[in-house]
């Protein structure tokens, strides 16, 4: 079977955790326990769990005149996903993102977008006879909006599978992204977009319904250790997480959608339910990177992963 073609379009950025046993107060300085520097952002983080997972990936994205931006590039090489489109703005910085991890695994993020921030839709364009070959297009909102309304235009009028992830979250025109292929919220990014509270599953499905009145396809909402709801016009259907281990929840949710378009890209016509099986299959991959430290770095690659599903997928 031919490998999935995916294409991101979206941010990189350099991640800082700091792991502590509690955050400063207001003028208080305290001592973290640890300390760790890793490559980072949505949309590489994205790319990076769909190449783990198999998938030939394509990013196109932006980044800084600085040290971090050649850093970047040849992460992405090493990794073989193809920078060909990774291109670096003179006189920008590249996106950082500071991440605070408190003991439980909870963490608090701040995002300076940098360079992420100019990525336009003519940027879209001149990556345009690579996109046309891709089974399906990523993004997220850690670029401009105009960016990822652009690109579903382009995805839909090409037939490209679509998904967007709305993170972090921020008030989204719907209407600008109807006929969407998969908008993949958390609870949270959820909430803040429609304004209702997302606190267990059936908060999610009325949640979801309001997505699909919008003119969306399929939604799913990632629930954390509760799982994920898969919400389209013929029903719903909450899946439940699989027990793991957390250390470090950071860039579960990248790990979900970057194995989610893996696994929906490898499954055949007339096998069930592919949707729900690329589901399933996607929660146990995001379970597992929270059992490791940082983002990119805690994901599985495809034997290891592989090994997991054997073991726990048919339970």
């Amino acid at each position: 079977m031919p490998k999935p073609r995916i294409a991101v379009i979206g941010s990189a950025n350099i991640d800082l955790t700091t792991f502590s046993d509690r955050f400063p107060n207001a003028g208080e300085t305290i001592f973290g326990q640890k300390f760790d520097l890793g490559f980072g952002g949505k949309g590489a983080n994205q790319a990076v769990a769909s190449r783990l997972c198999g998938a030939d990936v394509f990013m196109v994205a932006r980044v800084g005149s600085d040290l971090f931006g050649p850093a970047t590039i040849e992460n992405f090489k090493k990794l073989g996903i193809d920078a060909t489109h990774v291109k670096q703005i003179e006189g920008a910085s590249s996106g950082v993102a500071p991440i605070f991890v408190e003991p439980n695994g909870q963490n608090r993020i701040f995002v300076v977008k940098g360079a992420n921030d100019l990525l336009k839709p003519a940027d879209v364009d001149a990556a345009a006879d690579l996109l046309k070959t891709v089974d399906c297009m990523v993004m997220q909102f850690e670029i401009p909006l105009e960016t990822v309304y652009y690109s579903v235009q382009f995805a839909r009028k090409n037939k490209i599978r679509c998904i967007v992830n709305p993170a972090p979250a921020q008030p989204v025109d719907l209407k600008a992204l109807d006929g969407l292929d998969y908008f993949v919220p958390n609870e949270s990014e959820a909430e803040t977009i429609t304004g209702m509270p997302v606190k267990n599953v059936d908060d999610a499905k009325k949640c979801a319904e309001k997505f699909l009145i919008s003119g969306i396809q399929r939604v799913i909402i990632t629930l954390g250790s509760n799982g994920s709801l898969l919400a389209s016009r013929e029903g719903m259907e909450h899946i439940p997480a699989f027990t793991v281990k957390s250390l470090d929840s950071t860039g579960a949710g990248d790990a979900f959608i970057g194995s989610f378009a893996v696994f929906l890209g490898e499954s055949k016509p007339g096998e069930g339910h592919p949707e729900r099986e690329a589901v399933r299959r996607a929660n146990l991959y995001a379970g597992l990177s929270t059992t490791g430290v940082g983002t990119q770095k805690s994901f599985y690659d495809r034997s290891r992963y592989d090994a997991e599903w054997s073991a726990r997928g048919k339970s």
